[in-house]
């Protein structure tokens, strides 16, 4: 009987990968296989702003990226949809085809690019470690032996299970499922710090008012870019393109002016 059943669950399973598949049919240029679809799907995280967050007021998703994002699908003449995914499984989501890319500060590290197909780097950005002004702590290691919060399956991650010396000082780990959460922790107390990208966490900052400070100590440098399925190198290419031709016509600065007040865009 169990045998029966998992046969079935697995053939469900199968039906559904291949029912939700959107990727280009065999032979097909991506462009062309997006362009027939008519409609380009950007998945992200709905909690990472000013990237990509929803407005409290509309419930509409909004950001930099999705800024850029919309005005790319419209210059390559489709419409524009903001999916959001669970960001512990986004490379899944990209690969069974419910998204066409993953854009949303997702960071370029090799391990990734060994799997997708990244554009060159759009923004740089740090990973930092956020605490109360009155915690006492001023440097990384200060959290010896602390409570520290990281969003599950992020570049926050990554950066703390490289510095092996900072991951092995701390005293207690706890993940959360996006930053917001994570700060919210962080300023009732249940944790002593939280480890986020240094644009959100500026951002999030200056918007809030709350009584957070960035240690000026970084765990690591990086790049976001955009992430492709690995055999779509055409589509990557085509974004790029009109990222960059944004980039030369001022569109890219003015959506940048308005994000963060100042042109921070590294696009060539």
């Amino acid at each position: 009987m169990k045998k029966i059943i998992g046969g079935i669950l697995l053939s469900c399973a199968f039906f559904a990968l291949a029912s939700c598949r959107k990727t280009a049919k065999t032979g097909e240029n991506p462009v062309d296989a997006l362009k027939n679809r008519g409609t380009f799907v950007l998945g992200l995280d709905a909690s990472f702003p000013p990237l990509g967050f929803r407005d409290n007021d509309t419930n509409e998703i909004v950001g930099y990226d999705i800024d850029l994002a919309k005005e790319s699908a419209k210059r390559l003449g489709v419409s524009f949809k903001a999916q959001p995914i669970d960001w512990d499984a986004k490379e899944m989501e990209l690969e069974t085809g419910k998204i066409d890319c993953i854009w949303n500060g997702f960071t370029i590290t090799d391990e990734r690019k060994e799997a997708l197909s990244f554009t060159e780097a759009y923004l740089n950005n740090e990973q930092v470690l956020v605490v109360r002004a009155d915690s006492g702590i001023k440097t990384l290691s200060d959290m010896k032996g602390k409570t520290l919060g990281i969003q599950s399956g992020s570049s926050a991650q990554i950066a703390v299970d490289g510095n092996a010396s900072f991951a092995a000082s701390v005293g207690n780990t706890i993940y959360f499922k996006d930053n917001i959460t994570a700060l919210n922790d962080l300023d009732i107390g249940g944790v002593d710090a939280v480890v986020m990208d240094s644009v959100v966490a500026n951002y999030s900052i200056a918007q809030t008012k709350k009584p957070f400070v960035v240690i000026d100590e970084p765990l690591s440098n990086e790049g976001y870019g955009i992430g492709f399925r690995k055999n779509e190198g055409e589509l990557r290419d085509a974004v790029w393109a009109v990222l960059k031709e944004m980039a030369a016509d001022g569109t890219v600065a003015a959506i940048s002016e308005k994000w963060f007040g100042k042109n921070i865009s590294v696009i060539k």
